[in-house]
C-alpha cells in the first residue's frame, strides 16, 4: 500500500504552460520517490469547452471556469497560476488568503512594486510558494551551479547571456488576445525583457549573484499593431529587442541580449561564464550538454571538453535512464516539480520561491527604465 500523501492541484490556464506543467505533475512521481504525490483535481479557464477538452486529455477530474470558485475550494491544496502576467497578483494573492500553496508562472509580477506586494502578503500566509524559473532544473546548468560553488572557477570575471526568438517580425502580427498577449504590454508588463531575459537573468543570480547596477537598450521595431481585442490599430508598447550590460556585486561584468526579431532562432538561449582558473558554457539547444575549459589542465591537452550530462552522479539523472541517454526540455518541470514537493516534506522552500523571483523583477525593472533613461540604473534590494 502506497504511503504517498496526495497533493491536490488546481491549474489555472490551459496554454503552452499548462501543458508543460501537466505532463510535469504526472510523471514527477514515477520517476521520484516523494512524499507527496501531485493529483491533477482541477483545471480551470474561462471557456469551459475548452476547459474540458484540456482536462480530459490530461486526466484532471474537474473543471472550473472561475479562478476564484477554484482558490475557494476545499478538495484544492495548491493553486498553479499559468495565465496572463497581469492576473499574476490578483490569483495569488487570492489563493495566499486561502491558505493555497503556489506555484506562479513567470515573471512573477508586472514590476517590482506589485511583486513586493505579493512577496509580503504570501510571507504573511506563510504558504509553500514557487515561480517556474524551470531552465535552473536542466541537469546541466545544474552542474556548472556546482562547479562554480566548489570554486573551481575561482574568480568569476565575465557573465554572458543571449536568449533569441524570430516569431514576432512580421508587422501583420496582431496583439493581444488567446496566443498573442505577449505583445500586449497592458497584459504582459514588458517584451521580451519579462518574457526571455527573466530566464537569463534568473539563471544569472543564481549562479553568479546579485546585481548592482545596468545599462540598457531597448527597441520597439513594429510601433503599432491591431489588438485582437479592440480590433484597432494601437501603440505598443511592449519592447521587442534588449541589450544590456551589467555589473555583479561579486565585481564581474556582464552582456545580455535578447529580442524575437533574429531571424533563424527560435529559442537560442546560451550562456558563458570565464573566472579565473575555468570557463563553462552552455546551450539550449544542445541541453544536456556543458562545455568546460579549465587552465589548470596539463598543457598539451588544455582545451574545451564537452561534458555529456548524463551519468547517474550527476544532477537529477539518478532519477532517469541509464548513463549516454539524454533527456530533454520538458524534464526541467519534472525535476522543479519534484524539488517543490520534497520541499513540502522537509519543510524547506525549493528556489525560486516569490522573493527570489522578485530579485529578477527588480533587475527587469532597472533595465527598461535604463533603457528609457539612457543611463546607469541601480538594481533595488529584493532581500
Amino acid at each position: 500500500m502506497s504511503t504517498k500523501k496526495n497533493l491536490n492541484i488546481g491549474l489555472i490556464g490551459y496554454g503552452f504552460m499548462g501543458r508543460a506543467h501537466s505532463n510535469a505533475y504526472r510523471k514527477v512521481g514515477n520517476f521520484f520517490d516523494l512524499k507527496y504525490q501531485p493529483v491533477l483535481k482541477a483545471a480551470c479557464a474561462r471557456n469551459e469547452q475548452n476547459a474540458k477538452a484540456f482536462a480530459d486529455n490530461w486526466g484532471y477530474e474537474s473543471v472550473e471556469t472561475d479562478w476564484r470558485k477554484l482558490v475557494e475550494r476545499d478538495d484544492i491544496d495548491a493553486i498553479d497560476i499559468c495565465t496572463p502576467n497581469n492576473t499574476h497578483a490578483e490569483i495569488a494573492l487570492a489563493a495566499g488568503a486561502a491558505g493555497k500553496m503556489i506555484l506562479c508562472e513567470k515573471p512573477l509580477s508586472m514590476n517590482g512594486p506589485e511583486g513586493l506586494k505579493m512577496v509580503k502578503a504570501i510571507e504573511k500566509a506563510g504558504v509553500p510558494n514557487m515561480v517556474w524559473y524551470n531552465y535552473r532544473r536542466v541537469p546541466a546548468v545544474t552542474l556548472a551551479k556546482k562547479l562554480i560553488d566548489e570554486g573551481r572557477l575561482g574568480k568569476i570575471f565575465h557573465y554572458r547571456a543571449k536568449f533569441l526568438q524570430d516569431w514576432t517580425i512580421s508587422e501583420d502580427l496582431p496583439q493581444g488576445g488567446q496566443g498573442l498577449w505577449r505583445l500586449d504590454v497592458k497584459a504582459a508588463g514588458s517584451g521580451v525583457t519579462g518574457d526571455l531575459l527573466a530566464h537569463c537573468i534568473d539563471t544569472a543570480i543564481w549562479l553568479n549573484g546579485g546585481m548592482d547596477k545596468v545599462s540598457a537598450m531597448t527597441e520597439t521595431f513594429i510601433k503599432e499593431r491591431k489588438h485582437n481585442l479592440t480590433g484597432k490599430v494601437e501603440k505598443v508598447g511592449i519592447d521587442d529587442a534588449c541589450a544590456f550590460m551589467a555589473r555583479f556585486k561579486n565585481g564581474s561584468l556582464a552582456t545580455f541580449e535578447s529580442t524575437r526579431y533574429a531571424r533563424g532562432h527560435k529559442a537560442l538561449y546560451t550562456l558563458e561564464i570565464n573566472g579565473e582558473h575555468a570557463s563553462i558554457a552552455w546551450d539550449l539547444h544542445d541541453l544536456h550538454r556543458l562545455q568546460y575549459f579549465d587552465h589548470r589542465d596539463q598543457g598539451i591537452v588544455r582545451g574545451w571538453r564537452s561534458i555529456h550530462v548524463t551519468d547517474s552522479d550527476h544532477p537529477y539523472m539518478g532519477n532517469w535512464w541509464v548513463p549516454g541517454l539524454q533527456i530533454g526540455y520538458e524534464h526541467s518541470f519534472v525535476h522543479q516539480v519534484a524539488d517543490f514537493l520534497e520541499g513540502i516534506a522537509k519543510k524547506k522552500p525549493a528556489s525560486p520561491t516569490f522573493r527570489d523571483a522578485l530579485e529578477t523583477q527588480y533587475i527587469c525593472d532597472a533595465v527598461l527604465k535604463s533603457g528609457k533613461t539612457g543611463r546607469w540604473e541601480k538594481v533595488a534590494n529584493a532581500k
